[in-house]
């Protein structure tokens, strides 16, 4: 029997209705999001509708509200007699982006005052499989386990919504990396902090982790937006970047 309000008919606040499940085209966008954090669709890449219809399963109208779904992540874009293509980010989406993964890692970090010894074993898991990569020449695999890596310090916080919002976030860090062109370079030096992170997390030592994210965050977008302005402006590049 559901409690409600006499006054009102409407159940209590000691009952809560279930989330509706999401709909054939949300569960197409979080596949076609996750290949993008995968690696699988670079940037300004055609997305073919037959194909992804065949390959998914799906009707061209669940095709196309997923991709209306992507378009407002910034995931993909429509243009007019063309198509729907992969974005191309500029160095002010990497502005941008990087100033919201500030917002969803560092206080996640910060504020996992007794964080599951599950929640922390996810991001060691993150690091091994970085670290098994780079051991096995995988560096693109590199890059998709330090996605892993990331979207596990924002699930520090326990938030579904947290959980969401950077999946979205990620899935467009990963488009920012096809500007390296040289992912063993790039990807090298992270996944030594990665491990120092994880093991400040595991010792209980938020503040000392959250410390070494920040440098971290601030080190990687140098990086990115230096690449990416280069390129903008046609100047010389620095080394591990594409033209």
């Amino acid at each position: 029997m559901t409690a409600t309000d006499d006054r009102t008919g409407r159940p209590t606040g000691r009952t809560r209705l279930l989330p509706p499940l999401p709909s054939q085209a949300e569960r197409v966008a979080e596949l076609l999001r996750e290949a993008v954090i995968d690696g699988d669709h670079p940037p300004g890449r055609r997305l073919s509708e037959e194909r992804l219809c065949e390959e998914l399963g799906v009707s061209r109208n669940t095709l196309r509200e997923a991709f209306r779904l992507l378009v407002r992540e910034r995931l993909v874009v429509h243009q007019m007699h063309r198509g729907v293509f992969v974005s191309l980010p500029d160095s002010e989406d990497v502005r941008d982006l990087f100033n919201a993964r500030r917002s969803l890692e560092l206080p996640a970090v910060q504020r996992a005052v007794d964080p599951t010894a599950e929640s922390v074993a996810v991001v060691g898991r993150a690091v091994d499989e970085g670290e098994a990569a780079r051991d096995a020449g995988d560096w693109w695999g590199v890059g998709t386990a330090n996605m892993h890596f990331h979207q596990a310090l924002a699930g520090l916080a326990g938030s579904a919504r947290i959980d969401e919002f950077m999946s979205r976030v990620l899935a467009e860090t990963r488009l920012v990396f096809h500007v390296m062109d040289a992912p063993r370079e790039f990807h090298a030096p992270y996944l030594d902090w990665n491990r120092r992170i994880h093991t400040l997390l595991a010792a209980g030592d938020n503040e000392g982790a959250a410390a070494e994210l920040t440098t971290y965050l601030d080190t990687s977008e140098e990086q990115l937006v230096t690449a990416f302005v280069a390129r903008e402006t046609g100047g010389d590049r620095p080394a591990g970047t594409t033209p």
